[in-house]
């Protein structure tokens, strides 16, 4: 609070009679007031910013045994997460790769693994436009190993979504092969 003293000088000389003047106070009881229910107000009525999430398509619970599924080998990449932030892709079928898919380390960032999608995707639509097929784009099969942790996996779905990859699927089941591979052990 704000005070403003006028006291007695303290003079013993002084014989005058002086008006005793009334201290000045200013109040701010209704200012702080004021200022806690402007706070108040703001708090209640501002949105807090969301956390943004990755929209991922998730199968439906039916019954149905889809393993007869037939898909172009040529359209297919899958990318396994290891441990150490390692990616393995190999294109077509482990067993019988097409024309360069045979398998391949890669790292993460523009310069690794968005580079082979980008090209990889341009392949596919020649291949797609080149055989009469209707425009279909890519497959992309993500694996990530036990070993592989949770940011590879976001990083790799963040890869999908800059290259704009339509269609992806996250599997979890590895064969001896793709293990051997991952593991970087030769046959």
């Amino acid at each position: 609070m704000a005070e403003l003293n006028t006291g007695d000088s303290g003079g013993k000389g002084d014989k005058k009679v002086r008006s005793k003047k009334q201290n000045s106070k200013v109040d701010l009881t209704a200012m702080v007031d004021l200022a806690f229910l402007l706070i108040t107000f703001f708090m209640l009525t501002t949105t807090l910013s969301k956390p943004q999430s990755m929209s991922l398509g998730l199968p439906d619970k039916d019954d149905k045994d889809e393993s007869n599924i037939k898909v172009d080998e040529n359209r297919t990449m899958t990318i396994m997460l290891g441990a150490d932030n390692k990616i393995v892709r190999y294109v077509g079928l482990l067993a019988t790769p097409v024309v360069g898919g045979a398998p391949k380390d890669f790292t993460y960032g523009k310069d690794g693994i968005r580079e082979e999608l980008l090209s990889r995707k341009k392949s596919v639509l020649a291949y797609s436009t080149a055989k009469g097929k209707p425009k279909n784009g890519m497959i992309v099969i993500i694996k990530p190993s036990k070993k592989s942790n949770y940011r590879n996996l976001v990083d790799i779905l963040d890869e999908m979504a800059i290259v704009d990859v339509p269609t992806y699927a996250i599997v979890n089941d590895f064969t001896p092969e793709e293990t051997k591979l991952l593991e970087g052990k030769k046959e």
